[in-house]
């Protein structure tokens, strides 16, 4: 029977990820996977790690930031110096060679955000006064303020839901931002980013139905040579 995965942020670690698909036993013709965006920017195997996704026949691909800014090279050519400094300096060098139109148009067709019965998958986050349907792309992209919200209750311990959904899987905000280096459940809301960009970090994927999850050794173990997002 086919299981649901969701992943989160690969940020060019490769190794990594197929720690991850290995170690959940992730059947590559037959489970689903659902990518919670920035496969771009960090380590430095964007290309293989992208090659990769693409191999799995049962996809969905949720745009992240990094994905977004890394686009803007793809098609451009434009290198901004706040890119380069926050990864983007590892997307360049890992395409020594011309980028794959594949590669192009598998982050032009990411998708703001993914609605799976009564779950969601989102990037960022959501603006929890609108409908799903009226998300700015920003928003999905770059907004933490439902993380801090939700990371407040959980500190409290006053987990209501918040968004009305059964469960909100999410990326972009690193566990490690809060001291935890495992993905974590905050009222209804999986934080699925467990640093794998970082020094320190790991990446994480998770079955959606049984919340079991299986994570890669310490991402800059794997990657002794360079720093990932670190400075």
């Amino acid at each position: 029977m086919a299981k649901t995965f969701v992943i989160g942020d690969i940020h060019g670690a490769y190794k990594a990820l197929i720690q991850c698909l290995q170690r959940s036993g992730f059947d590559y013709n037959e489970d689903i996977l659902i990518c919670l965006g920035d496969v771009c920017d960090g380590w430095p195997e964007v290309n293989k790690s992208i090659d990769e996704l693409l191999r799995i026949k049962s996809l969905t691909y949720i745009l992240g930031n990094h994905d977004d800014w890394a686009l803007n090279w793809f098609e451009s050519g434009e290198q901004p110096r706040l890119w380069l400094l926050q990864g983007g300096q590892a997307t360049v060098e890992s395409y020594a060679e011309d980028i794959p139109q594949s590669h192009i148009q598998f982050i032009k067709n990411g998708l703001l955000y993914e609605k799976l019965n009564n779950k969601v998958f989102v990037h960022g986050g959501l603006d929890i006064a609108k409908p799903i349907e009226e998300q700015h792309k920003e928003t999905c992209l770059w907004d933490r303020r439902l993380v801090r919200n939700a990371f407040a209750r959980y500190l409290s311990k006053q987990e209501l839901n918040i968004t009305g959904y059964e469960e909100v899987y999410i990326g972009h905000t690193p566990t490690l931002n809060y001291g935890i280096n495992y993905p974590v459940k905050i009222c209804e809301i999986y934080m699925m980013d467990t640093g794998a960009g970082w020094p320190g970090g790991y990446l994480s994927i998770m079955n959606i139905f049984t919340h079991e999850y299986f994570m890669s050794d310490r991402v800059d173990t794997l990657y002794p040579e360079y720093r990932g997002r670190g400075h």
